[in-house]
């Protein structure tokens, strides 16, 4: 009987040990299936970064072609445009070859003229700034000068390009007269002072006066009266302050050339008043050269 109980035991443990050397082998297996995963899943993971590395690559590549092929083709489309301007210049030059002597002289004549008159204008350009500047001038010393005055009894302005010293008839002059008021005498006194500095302009007087009909004495009329009242100035900026008498035109306009209409008292007033207009030498602002053809 004991001999039984040891051969079973004996078999069992025989048994129990190559059990333990199936598993132990069957885990070993299974260690090296789990290495050979890892590394497969590892290849794997390479494998599809390098194929989205390629895919990147391919479309820089396939965007670069297309890039290229875009300005392959502009520079194509330049050719032709120059292909097609060297065809029309030498079309151009075909036809310019056969221009007579004659014909080359006349387009020369045509293009000095174009220049001749090119520096006409640039000087007719100057000469004007010139003007304008002394016009600049002459109003601000005339309006320093008469800084003291009232603006209603002088008003300084440019207009059409000449400078107009616009005097009120109610300060030169008392109603119906053409003497002038000691308070006149000190104002064109003012004005004449700016006059004498600027000897390179001429000096036109205009007397104007309202539609109310006047007569009196030897004037018949308000034209008589509005040239009266002109040579009064002209001959004060002459006689006593030394304006050079060749340098002055007077005139009269009467009620012709009105500021404003006659409708009111207080109209009637602003257009009775006389216009010192102060311009350039016109043989002066005029000195430049006429372009002649062929010169």
């Amino acid at each position: 009987m004991q001999k039984t109980i040891l051969a079973i035991a004996l078999l069992f443990t025989l048994g129990s040990c190559a059990s333990k050397k199936k598993m132990l082998a069957v885990q070993n297996e299974r260690d090296q299936i789990q290495l050979a995963l890892d590394k497969a899943k590892s290849d794997l993971s390479d494998c599809d970064g390098k194929v989205a590395k390629l895919n990147t690559d391919l479309r820089s590549a396939q965007n670069d072609v297309t890039s290229k092929n875009a300005r392959v083709k502009e520079l194509e489309e330049q050719l032709d445009y120059m292909k097609k301007n060297n065809n029309a210049l030498l079309d151009r030059m075909s036809d310019l070859s056969v221009i007579s002597r004659e014909g080359a002289e006349s387009i020369k004549k045509s293009m000095d003229v174009m220049y001749s008159q090119g520096n006409y204008i640039r000087d007719l350009n100057t000469s004007i700034q010139k003007k304008d500047s002394l016009n600049m001038a002459l109003v601000m010393n005339l309006k320093r000068s008469l800084e003291d005055v009232s603006d209603e009894d002088v008003q300084v302005e440019v207009r059409k390009g000449v400078v107009y010293v616009s005097l009120s008839d109610k300060m030169l002059f008392n109603t119906g007269s053409y003497n002038i008021t000691p308070q006149a005498e000190t104002v064109l006194g003012k004005v004449a002072r700016i006059l004498n500095d600027y000897k390179q302009i001429d000096i036109l007087v205009e007397g104007h006066t309202d539609t109310v009909p006047f007569q009196s004495g030897n004037l018949t009329d308000n034209w008589d009266l509005s040239v009266k009242r002109a040579t009064s100035v002209v001959r004060t900026l002459q006689n006593k302050y030394g304006v050079a008498a060749s340098r002055m035109i007077a005139g009269g306009r009467g009620e012709y050339l009105p500021k404003v209409d006659n409708d009111t008292k207080e109209n009637r007033s602003l257009n009775r008043r006389t216009e010192i207009i102060i311009t350039p030498k016109m043989d002066q602002f005029f000195n430049l050269y006429t372009p002649q053809a062929g010169k």
